[in-house]
């Protein structure tokens, strides 16, 4: 199994890059090179390809081989970057993205995003059922550590290296990316599409919903982050209170959100300091969902069923939300504060740090869901069956975000707690109606 893992821990680490470096680097570059806060916020426009993969995981099902997609993809990225790495960002006083640099951003999420649906359909049939819990350990934990990697790691080398000297380096990350794509003997074992299943003239949405469990799953993806607050933010990535703070945000894969969550501002408006903050919000919880993540994987490695690790999970998680609700009801009283070295304090950065861990755990542990259900359909669907997925669970997070700070504002932190807490159940209440044929396996 080690094998397996290593080079794909490698590939996903690679592909977290891109989403760290325009989440993270790029605002940051592109602010320094004078260009306005609204125009750094236009730039994420140029994620539009990522909610499109459903448009080409069609071509890696039916045309060549996931290891083929894959490294040129990767290669593609390499190019990309060294063309960037000829092209300053912003022109001296011009007030926007200079359109060729927006085009070859955009063209750099386009080939991240074909990359991420090679790499995923390549896991999908490269890992048996045993090592499904491991695998996506390795898929979480390595996107992570890719993009804080690229969006603070590489921050962090801004003053010793120029723009041209980061995607040059970044250029070369790719190119041996592409050649451990290309060369990894674990990986050469599924460098021919299998022949048994012929792919479909015409793919329809019924054909990928008819696979069996795919209803189900779907619907849980959607709603499996009901109740996640200490992980929703409170504002769009660059926020006010991100900027403050003054460090590069935790991410997840593609879609859980990097800016402020609405919990540790809470914390910052009640007396916390930025540089403490800014050391449990963006240090410690990064760890502790790493290691929420790990744990999920070795338990199910140990062949832990699937969905009663979730439902446990999801009871923790609902615990921990009904602690910080009655840490926010307490602070609405008049004179409440949360002083230096009292209980309350360390249990409100204990929560947030709870949250995360849990997070992790039941991240790793519904990409496993995702990609057994998606070892169900044909080889010949597979790809564009977890993309369907995928693009699913994306969608539910983005709908959740974008909800989460009009709750707060309308309805007042403590009553949009309460209405989390009551959602935070949904998902628990969901597992139960799981179709048998998900319900009664397990990983080995």
């Amino acid at each position: 199994m080690r094998r397996k893992l290593l080079p794909l821990a490698g590939l996903y680490l690679v592909q977290g890059l891109p989403y760290g470096l325009q989440s993270g680097l790029l605002p940051m570059l592109l602010r320094a090179g004078g260009l306005s806060l609204t125009r750094v916020g236009l730039a994420k426009v140029l994620y539009a390809p990522w909610l499109f993969k459903l448009v080409w995981a069609p071509l890696v099902d039916t045309r060549g081989s996931p290891r083929a997609w894959l490294s040129l993809s990767t290669a593609a990225l390499g190019l990309v970057c060294g063309l960037l790495a000829a092209l300053p960002p912003v022109e001296a006083g011009r007030a926007g993205l200079p359109v060729t640099v927006a085009g070859l951003l955009l063209l750099l999420n386009l080939g991240a995003a074909v990359q991420d649906v090679a790499l995923d359909t390549l896991a999908v049939q490269l890992l048996e059922p045993a090592e499904l819990g491991p695998g996506n350990t390795v898929q979480v934990v390595a996107y992570k550590l890719g993009a804080v990697v690229a969006g603070g790691g590489l921050l962090a080398l801004v003053p010793a290296l120029s723009w041209s000297l980061l995607f040059l380096l970044l250029a070369a990350t790719y190119w041996l990316a592409a050649v451990l794509a290309w060369a990894a003997p674990a990986l050469q074992q599924l460098s021919k599409p299998p022949p048994s299943e012929p792919p479909p003239h015409t793919l329809h949405l019924g054909d990928l919903l008819a696979v069996s469990g795919t209803l189900w799953t779907a619907g849980f993806v959607i709603i499996y982050k009901l109740g996640q607050a200490g992980q929703w933010p409170g504002w769009g990535a660059g926020g006010p209170r991100q900027r403050q703070e003054g460090c590069t945000a935790h991410v997840l894969p593609i879609g859980e959100q990097d800016a402020g969550s609405l919990f540790p501002l809470v914390l910052l408006d009640q007396g916390f300091s930025t540089p403490e903050l800014g050391l449990w919000n963006c240090v410690g919880t990064v760890v502790c969902s790493i290691v929420g993540s790990s744990l999920g994987g070795a338990l199910l490695a140990k062949h832990w069923q699937l969905l009663p690790l979730l439902r446990s999970v999801l009871w923790f998680r609902l615990g921990g939300l009904a602690c910080q609700t009655t840490l926010l009801f307490y602070l609405d009283t008049p004179g409440a504060r949360l002083g230096p070295g009292t209980v309350l304090r360390g249990a409100a950065l204990l929560s947030l740090c709870l949250q995360h861990f849990l997070g992790g755990l039941v991240t790793t542990a519904t990409f496993t869901l995702m990609m057994r259900c998606s070892q169900r359909a044909p080889s010949a669907l597979q790809a564009t069956h977890y993309s369907l997925l995928a693009t699913l669970e994306l969608l539910g997070k983005l709908m959740l975000s974008t909800l989460a700070g009009a709750l707060a504002d309308s309805l007042g932190l403590p009553l949009c707690f309460s209405l989390i807490l009551a959602l935070s159940a949904t998902p628990i209440v969901y597992l139960d109606l799981a179709p048998n044929t998900l319900a009664s396996s397990t990983l080995a």
